[in-house]
């Protein structure tokens, strides 16, 4: 069975800001933010730290950054996606700008995280490919302005609306992230309280003065947001009584 998240969730692209024995104290980290929270916390984690992460910590959902579709046995310096999941990863990062996919092979890494009942968090560039991926139908879209990643700008309100309203027209199941540019507790807030249904932060993290702290007040403005949102609908609903 799939892992299952809740929403609204914060994902953490650690990439290569940090390696070695610090993803694991920052892991623990984060482990220890979404209990304070109660918000689910998805951290892309590198390969080579999946399994010491997986299996030391309790609440954080580990995915992988990426995976081949071969299957087992010739293929060396390919990345297997049994491996992937025997060292505890819940899903795979697919199409990622930094590891761009033609749609064909969007489909295969899908179709094999499928088989193997890994989350397939897929990432889009413009509205045009971001419903081209969810007629693939991944469990998470992250629609990203390419030019936004790390930038400190995020995407517009209009955009969005747009391309929210446009995977949910396809695929209503498919959780819709937006996280490109992120690097402040506000904005965070911001995307959450517009009922954005999760956001995440890579650069703006590790990036940061402080990334421990940054990250507790990231997660903490996902679980304002989120009540701040609920007393608004229930206020909404009491006045149309």
């Amino acid at each position: 069975m799939k892992q299952k998240i809740r929403t609204p969730y914060f994902e953490i692209g650690i990439k290569n800001y940090i390696y070695g024995d610090e993803v694991l104290r920052f892991a623990k980290h984060a482990d220890r933010i979404s209990e304070k929270y109660d918000i689910d916390i998805m951290i892309i984690v590198p390969y080579t730290e999946i399994r010491t992460v997986s299996e030391n910590t309790n609440r954080i959902i580990v995915i992988a950054p990426y995976m081949d579709t071969l299957r087992p046995g010739r293929g060396i310096a390919d990345v297997l996606p049994e491996a992937v999941k025997a060292a505890g990863a819940k899903g795979v990062v697919v199409n990622h700008c930094e590891r761009p996919m033609p749609l064909a092979q969007i489909k295969r890494t899908i179709d094999r995280a499928n088989e193997l009942e890994l989350l397939t968090f897929a990432c889009a560039d413009t509205i045009a490919e971001a419903k081209a991926i969810a007629n693939l139908h991944p469990d998470i879209i992250n629609p990203e302005p390419t030019e936004l990643i790390g930038s400190g700008t995020v995407s517009d309100m209009a955009y969005v609306e747009q391309v929210t309203r446009a995977i949910k027209e396809i695929s209503p199941d498919i959780i819709v992230e937006q996280a490109a540019g992120i690097s402040t507790g506000q904005q965070v807030y911001d995307f959450i309280f517009a009922g954005a249904e999760a956001t995440g932060a890579a650069s703006g993290i590790f990036l940061s003065n402080d990334s421990d702290s940054m990250l507790d007040e990231m997660v903490r403005s996902v679980r304002k947001a989120h009540n701040d949102l609920q007393k608004a609908k229930e206020q909404m609903h009491e006045n149309h009584i």
